[in-house]
């Protein structure tokens, strides 16, 4: 039901950004009648155009208000986190720009998404805020966009495919093919240049936190085959929310590991992709060098619809009991994996949240298991699919 207090039911912050505009669009598509929602940002000419574009994209749909919010303004975060149910924000890199959102929500009770893939900034907000979000009712769930969601709930649907109650592993295997966002390379790029900071934030969270002997990351390897490809080891954030997935839900079985890994044809493509991730993680350590590749790849630009057309995703599961004795092949598949389906994810999370009757949660969670099957019903909708191959 509405509420009276809180005149938004959804407001997106950041929504002049690219991927912002994307997701205001994405959100107005899929928005019932009767939908009270917001674009906040700094620039009311720069919200008024992305208005006009959601407007002309679907004029059926109810238009969103405009708020001037700033995340350098802590009193316009805090009246504009009063003002609705859901905050979702795509002003990132997050670790130098998402707190202050976070706490707003985190202290105002207001259910809060991002699109942040940064390990750090995850563990910091958990560290600083879980225990405020816990006690306000406030739901934070970081990475809903392709990290970590087709991850997330590839692999809480593959572990459905499986026998309750035994021991499982899941292995994801990531195909992709498009370009990814100036935002998400900006997040990359200050990820790896904050490895001492990465590794602290890690262990603040793990003495809050405690360890979970019934689940494990997979430690990176050297590169295997695996269905008909090389596997190489992904350094993101997806194995570190589908575990914190797995420590919430027995479901997943006495004993649960996960791997996350790129599936590529040929092995020198493979040790290239290496070479080029260790590569950007010795230029992130050197300033130049690495505002040089930024400038390289700027904030808030796109590539054309024409491009993001061409873009596409699969992620293989392969689940199996520990004993051998059962085993399934799950995959999640879409279009362009860093503008078009990131926004439609974070668009239908965000409704998801705000409108969808979900499990009671509160505090930092994951997207399994704060929205689960629900999410994916609308993920189903959006052209994004779950299937057992």
């Amino acid at each position: 039901m509405p509420d009276p207090a809180r005149p938004y039911d959804v407001a997106l912050l950041g929504a002049t950004g690219f991927t912002g505009a994307l997701t205001a669009v994405e959100i107005a598509a899929r928005a019932p009648a009767g939908l009270r929602w917001a674009l906040a940002g700094r620039s009311r000419d720069k919200l008024e155009a992305v208005r006009a574009r959601v407007v002309a994209a679907h004029p059926d749909a109810p238009a969103p208000e405009l708020v001037l919010a700033d995340v350098g303004d802590d009193t316009s975060l805090a009246a504009l986190a009063r003002s609705t149910r859901v905050l979702t924000s795509t002003v990132g890199p997050y670790v130098l720009h998402g707190e202050p959102v976070v706490r707003a929500c985190a202290a105002a009770g207001t259910d809060y998404l991002d699109l942040t893939g940064e390990p750090e900034f995850v563990d910091r907000m958990y560290v600083a805020h879980h225990a405020a979000a816990v006690a306000s009712g406030a739901r934070l769930v970081h990475a809903c966009g392709f990290d970590s969601i087709p991850h997330d709930l590839g692999v809480q649907f593959t572990v459905a495919q499986l026998p309750a109650g035994v021991p499982l592993r899941v292995r994801g295997y990531v195909r992709a093919g498009g370009r990814f966002s100036g935002g998400t390379f900006a997040s990359a790029m200050t990820g790896f240049s904050r490895p001492r900071q990465n590794m602290a934030a890690a262990r603040e969270r793990r003495a809050l936190e405690g360890r979970s002997d019934r689940v494990r990351i997979e430690e990176p390897g050297k590169p295997h085959r695996a269905l008909d490809a090389w596997a190489v080891p992904l350094p993101t954030v997806d194995p570190q929310v589908v575990g914190r997935s797995a420590r919430a839900d027995e479901r997943y079985g006495p004993d649960f590991s996960y791997g996350h890994y790129a599936a590529v044809k040929r092995l020198p493509i493979a040790v290239g992709g290496v070479a080029g991730i260790l590569s950007m993680v010795a230029a992130a350590q050197v300033p130049p060098l690495r505002r040089a590749l930024l400038s390289r790849v700027p904030q808030g630009e796109g590539p054309s619809d024409a491009q993001m057309a061409k873009g596409w995703f699969s992620v293989r599961f392969v689940g199996e009991t520990a004993d051998g004795a059962e085993r399934v092949v799950c995959e999640v598949r879409g279009g362009d994996p860093g503008y078009r389906e990131t926004s439609k994810m974070l668009a239908d999370a965000t409704l998801c949240l705000a409108l969808d009757d979900l499990p009671a949660t509160a505090g930092q969670v994951t997207t399994a298991q704060a929205m689960g099957p629900a999410l994916r019903t609308r993920l189903e909708r959006s052209g994004i699919s779950f299937r057992k191959v």
